[in-house]
C-alpha cells in the first residue's frame, strides 16, 4: 500500500539544504522524462530473464556465532544474515514477493529468499540502507518487529517512512559518519555513498541513503547496497578513515543501459574498481539475479564481473558471488 509519510526535519548540512538530501559528489536523480525515454526506448533491448531461476542453495543459521568468527548468509539481491560477535544482523531485507508499492505489479522474485522466514534465527539489528522498494520492504520489517522487534539503523528520514507504517518498528534514524554501537563487540558507521532515494514521486531525497561499515571481531566489512561508481572518492575516502577493510560487500546488477543508470548502479568493471579503491582483501557481489529492475540478462552481472577481474589480473576468488542460501565464514 502507498503511504504518504512524514518529512525529515534539521539544521541545514553540507548534505541537506533544509528541504531534500543531496550528495556534493553525486549526481541528482534523473528527470522524469528521462525515466520515460529509457521506458519507451527499451522494446526489444531488455533480456527476457527466466519466470523462476530456483537457488539449489537453502540455509539454516545458527541460532548464534560467538568469538572471533562471521558468518554471511546470502538471501538474495541484496539482503544478507550477518552473524558475528552474538549479533544475528539482517541487511535491507525483503521477503516480499515483490518490490514496489504494490502486491499485484512491479518487479517480481524470481527465485526465494536463501533463508526461509520460519529458519531465521532471533534478529537483534537490522540495518536498512534507503527507501527504495529493494531494499526498504516494509511487509518485511513489520513482520521481522513482530517475531523479534530488533533495532532498525537506517539514515535520517527512512525512520519516518517505517513508523508511518508501523508504529512499532522500533526505527533509529542516523546521519552519515555516525557511529552506532550494537553491543561490545560490534558497532556500524553510516557511510556516504554515491545514490539517492524517493518511496513516491513527490519524495525524491527528502530522506538519506548510505552504505555501512561493520565493526566486527573478524575485522570490518564495508557494506554498498546501491551505488554508482562516480569518480570513486567515496570508496577512497572509506580506505582512508576506515582501513583495513577485511570484506566488501559490493552491488554488480541492475546497470543497463549505462546511459540512465551509471549514476545511481556501478556495473561489474566499476565494481571492480571500487574493491581496489577501498583496499578490502575480498568481496562479495549482490544485487543481481532475484529482480529484474533494468535491461540486462539474469547471468549478464557474473559473466561481466569475471572478464572484469580477468582484465585487471584479480583472482576470481578475491570477488566471490553467491547464489540464495549460500554461506561463507569469514
Amino acid at each position: 500500500m502507498l503511504r504518504r509519510s512524514r518529512t525529515y526535519s534539521g539544521p541545514v548540512t553540507d548534505h541537506f539544504d533544509g528541504k531534500r538530501f543531496y550528495d556534493p559528489d553525486g549526481a541528482p536523480p534523473k528527470s522524469l522524462s528521462e525515466v520515460l525515454r529509457w521506458q519507451f526506448d527499451r522494446n526489444g533491448k531488455r533480456a527476457r530473464w527466466p519466470k523462476w531461476a530456483p537457488s539449489p542453495h537453502a540455509d539454516t543459521p545458527p541460532h548464534k556465532v560467538h568469538g572471533q568468527a562471521a558468518r554471511l548468509s546470502f538471501i538474495g539481491h541484496a539482503s544478507w544474515l550477518v552473524q558475528t560477535g552474538g549479533l544475528n544482523i539482517l541487511i535491507d531485507p525483503v521477503w516480499s514477493e515483490r518490490v514496489s508499492p504494490f502486491s499485484f505489479a512491479g518487479p517480481r522474485r524470481h527465485n526465494d529468499p536463501g533463508i526461509a522466514f520460519e529458519a531465521l534465527p532471533h534478529i537483534d539489528v537490522v540495518l536498512v540502507s534507503h527507501g527504495h522498494y529493494d531494499h526498504l520492504d516494509l511487509r518485511t520489517l513489520s513482520r521481522l518487529t513482530a517475531r523479534f522487534a530488533p533495532r532498525v539503523v537506517t539514515p535520517l528520514g527512512n525512520d519516518l517512512t517505517m513508523t508511518a507504517a508501523d508504529a512499532k518498528i522500533r526505527a533509529e534514524a542516523y546521519d552519515w559518519h555516525d557511529r552506532v554501537a550494537l553491543n561490545d563487540e560490534v558497532a556500524v558507521t553510516l557511510v556516504p555513498t554515491r545514490h539517492w532515494t524517493a518511496r513516491g514521486v513527490f519524495d525524491r531525497n527528502k530522506a538519506l541513503w548510505a552504505s555501512f561499515v561493520l565493526e566486527t571481531p573478524r575485522g570490518k566489512f564495508y557494506i554498498v547496497c546501491d551505488s554508482g561508481y562516480g569518480t570513486g572518492k567515496h570508496f577512497r575516502r572509506v580506505a582512508e578513515l576506515h582501513a583495513p577493510i577485511r570484506l566488501a560487500i559490493l552491488p554488480i546488477g541492475a546497470y543497463e543501459p549505462r546511459w540512465f543508470m551509471r549514476d545511481q548502479h556501478m556495473n561489474p568493471e566499476e565494481a571492480v574498481q571500487a574493491l581496489q579503491d577501498c583496499g578490502a582483501e575480498t568481496a562479495l557481489a549482490h544485487h543481481h539475479g532475484t529482480f529484474q529492475l533494468t535491461d540486462q540478462a539474469i547471468d549478464a552481472p557474473v559473466h561481466a564481473l569475471h572478464a572484469a577481474l580477468d582484465s585487471a589480473g584479480i583472482p576470481r576468488d578475491r570477488f566471490g558471488t553467491l547464489k540464495p542460501g549460500q554461506v561463507v565464514e569469514v
